[in-house]
């Protein structure tokens, strides 16, 4: 016999309606999907029903989180409901209303960016708290991109002079040789995700102005040699493809007044198998530093396409 629940949505208009469901209802087919149970919206009231009653519960506990976030304003896509499920599963979901409290700013658009997971707000927070913070984790979780929106949102707020972008140019099976053009247009394809961070958040004009009147710069790695890096809010990417000799000059360019994020996967590195990571021995090396912040993230934290990170889950089950 079928057990059912019922889900007032009442307070919900239309557009906010059309948020909870999906485009195309693709919310509530992946409520059916993963709990296997039917859902059917007559008017304001959407019944949930399954054979398994824990099943209904948990179901209708999700999309109640769900109502809760788009009220506090929240657009929904598809793998912010995946999430939910996710903390739903493991009791988690009171974890919602801490991501949603404070915004990290606001994008170009005008929309405002929180924290997508927990493990996105545990970065926040130890960025705001300390000058230097190492981010590592699995391709997804949001760790150049939320830098990028905090550094962009300090400089608009005039606490540095400054933002330096850079990444180690190392090709991940290519040759930088072969590629045509000059060492900017050779080097540009590398930085591209650092480009796309800085033009969601300033737009592509503002982005520009900004590059040409120094207020941005991004350069590669080696750029930073026998630089003292004052006044500036610096971010490393890809800090996995450093050799231990250039994270340490890169670390000990900090001056006054600055702040330093490094961002890395130690799973992806591309340097030779005789070379080791400068990321996997800065944490060894420098763990022991209070004043200094590590966030591990993980699949969890993933927030692209939900098979990405069943994909990583496999690759580190092989490994």
């Amino acid at each position: 016999m079928d057990q059912k629940t019922t889900v007032s949505l009442s307070e919900l208009n239309m557009e906010e309606m059309s948020n909870l469901f999906g485009v195309n209802d693709r919310h509530l087919a992946i409520l059916e999907k993963n709990y296997k149970v039917s859902c059917l919206v007559r008017g304001s009231l959407l019944t949930i029903s399954s054979e398994s009653e824990n099943a209904v519960n948990e179901c209708k506990r999700v999309v109640q989180a769900a109502i809760g976030l788009i009220k506090n304003n929240q657009q929904l896509s598809e793998r912010d409901f995946f999430y939910i499920i996710r903390l739903v599963s493991s009791n988690q979901e009171k974890r919602l209303e801490t991501l949603t409290s404070t915004p990290v700013a606001r994008n170009f658009s005008g929309k405002l960016i929180y924290p997508k997971t927990w493990g996105q707000k545990i970065f926040i927070d130890a960025i705001s708290r300390n000058d230097i913070t190492f981010a590592i984790g699995p391709a997804g979780t949001g760790k150049t991109y939320l830098a990028v929106v905090y550094a962009v949102a300090c400089l608009k707020n005039q606490e540095f002079k400054k933002i330096i972008l850079t990444r180690p140019a190392v090709e991940a099976g290519e040759n930088l040789g072969f590629l045509p053009g000059d060492l900017k247009e050779k080097v540009d394809p590398y930085l591209r995700p650092l480009y796309d961070a800085l033009h969601d958040m300033l737009g592509v004009e503002q982005t520009e102005k900004m590059l040409e009147k120094g207020q941005i710069e991004i350069a590669p790695l080696a750029y930073m040699r026998g630089r003292t890096l004052d006044n500036a809010f610096v971010i490393l990417d890809e800090a996995q493809n450093t050799l231990p000799s250039q994270m340490k000059m890169f670390l000990t360019r900090m001056g006054f007044r600055s702040k330093i994020i490094v961002t890395g996967d130690i799973t992806q590195i591309d340097l030779r198998k005789d070379q080791r990571s400068g990321l996997i021995q800065a944490v060894s090396l420098l763990k022991s530093i209070d004043e200094i912040a590590f966030v591990e993230m993980s699949t969890a934290d993933v927030v692209r396409h939900p098979l990405v990170a069943k994909i990583l889950e496999k690759y580190e089950a092989k490994e």
